[in-house]
């Protein structure tokens, strides 16, 4: 009986958020406190409700101040000099126009948020595609692909912290492991950028290369606004991610010191500070209360005993033999899913019944988290990605153009994700 409600709540959530009925914080709220009455446990939603709210809160501080920290980069324009510098070491070729693309966007992605990645990147670059004739898809693939694996995969990323909330996970755990793999699909991405570079070199005439070469060393170096504070940005910067890969500290007590830090060298005065603070929140406040909401969620379908019902009723139709492959299964069918459903309908209702399957055969949950993340590059290409009809705005193109021109090139960083994946030991098979 607490299967087919646990199947049910699920079932009911996902159809809200993907009909759009409801908003994915109402929806998720909602739904499992319906069900949870139905079933006779109302008298001990409040217990539910709260224990869930104690596993989920250090992940949405994390988040809350990894993007706030990350805005007063961006604002202080810690990118700008590697953008200018990209192009001026490019001279003109399409090939190290695609290579400095994708080298930008992977760093400007550890910002998180995708909207912001992409103004950034075709900012930079599409007045240069479109003054050489380099097709703007190009650009657009690349920075998907590096969205994806970078802000999908940093736990301070909307994607992947659905996974940690849900999951009660230690982010700096989940992390730590998925920096070898995400390094190598970061070259993987660079790869694919130097044979599209190649690819479209071929197209262009050589005498607009070399005028455009020409107009790049005619023009003067710009140095302004390079002070001493960008400086300080940028060792503030790398010292935050050495101390995070060492595991120095909790990764939210990392980020709410860095971000202090930040704030007082950039914006010293009283007034500046809350107007950077109000700018910043309203992109992470949003996905803070969903992943509080998500705790709720979480509370009450682990405390009443669904999701446990869930997963041995998956478990029965499992060979014994197979259930050490759940984590490359998890990978494998998050590619497909997370192109067509929501972060919110995936990471919350697919995700935990196979964690919790999982768990039965001695598979650690975050294991499945980030097995559930590497589809996130097929996210970024799907109608379900928000900032994608931002991409695609900015560079003039529909959706299914494309995705025919992209699909192939996300599809194969995908699975070599999940092949670096599974040689690093970020997942296991066996």
């Amino acid at each position: 009986m607490l299967a087919v409600l646990g199947f049910s709540t699920l079932g009911v959530f996902m159809a809200l958020v993907l009909r759009k009925y409801l908003t994915a914080f109402v929806a998720i709220m909602m739904t499992p406190i319906a069900f949870a009455v139905v079933a006779g446990f109302g008298a001990d939603l409040d217990s539910m409700m709260t224990s869930g709210l104690e596993t989920v809160a250090p992940t949405a501080v994390l988040l809350l101040f990894a993007v706030l920290y990350f805005g007063v980069m961006m604002d202080a324009g810690l990118f700008d000099p590697l953008s200018q510098g990209i192009i001026r070491l490019s001279k003109g070729d399409p090939v190290r126009i695609c290579v400095g693309t994708a080298v930008l966007a992977l760093l400007v992605s550890l910002d998180g948020d995708g909207t912001t990645t992409y103004m950034i990147i075709c900012s930079a670059f599409l007045p240069i595609y479109r003054r050489l004739g380099i097709n703007p898809l190009v650009v657009a693939t690349i920075a998907t692909m590096a969205l994806g694996a970078i802000s999908g995969t940093t736990p301070w990323g909307g994607a992947a912290t659905r996974g940690i909330s849900v999951l009660h996970l230690d982010a700096t755990d989940y992390f730590v492991h998925m920096i070898a793999p995400m390094v190598l699909t970061s070259g993987f991405i660079v790869g694919i950028a130097y044979l599209l570079g190649r690819r479209e070199r071929k197209k262009i005439d050589p005498d607009t290369i070399a005028e455009f070469a020409a107009e790049i060393a005619a023009q003067e170096r710009d140095t302004a606004g390079r002070n001493w504070k960008l400086w300080f940005n940028a060792g503030l910067t790398a010292l935050l991610l050495v101390l995070l890969v060492l595991g120095v500290a909790e990764l939210v007590n990392l980020f709410m010191v860095a971000f202090v830090i930040a704030l007082l060298v950039n914006h010293p005065k009283l007034t500046e500070q809350g107007e950077v603070i109000r700018k910043h929140a309203s992109n992470a406040v949003p996905v803070v209360i969903l992943v509080l909401a998500a705790g709720i969620f979480t509370g009450i379908m682990t405390d009443t005993g669904m999701t446990d019902a869930m997963a041995n009723a998956m478990l029965a139709v499992v060979p014994d033999s197979l259930g050490n492959l759940i984590p490359l299964f998890t990978a494998v069918i998050g590619l497909p899913l997370s192109f067509f459903m929501s972060n919110d309908a995936y990471f919350f209702g697919v995700l935990p019944v196979l964690a919790e399957s999982a768990s039965h055969y001695g598979i650690h949950a975050t294991e499945i988290a980030r097995a559930g993340a590497i589809g996130q590059m097929m996210h970024s290409i799907g109608p379900a990605s928000a900032p994608l009809w931002v991409l695609l705005g900015l560079i003039k193109r529909d959706l299914g153009e494309f995705q025919r021109f992209a699909l192939l090139w996300v599809l194969g960083c995908s699975v070599a994700y999940i092949l670096f994946a599974v040689l690093t030991g970020a997942i296991s098979v066996g």
